[in-house]
């Protein structure tokens, strides 16, 4: 028996660009999780790849450097 699939429209009011931040994560827990699940190639994590983060202008402008700065191998 072949399945049927069934077609739902998104409701006006819910929010489809994504979720409001809530939790507070520390860097150093948050590393390495994105770095296995980017290693192992999850595809989950290219839905969150367009999703802003906030952080510390101080880190923010070690980043820009390291960017600029980066050494060669």
């Amino acid at each position: 028996m072949p399945a049927h699939l069934r077609v739902y429209s998104i409701p006006d009011e819910v929010e489809t660009e994504g979720q409001p931040a809530t939790e507070r994560v520390s860097l150093g827990e948050l590393l390495p999780l994105l770095a296995l699940a980017q290693r192992r190639n999850y595809v989950w994590l290219q839905d969150f790849l367009d999703d802003e983060v906030i952080i510390t202008a101080d880190l923010y402008e070690v980043l820009r450097s390291f960017r600029v700065h980066r050494p060669s191998a």
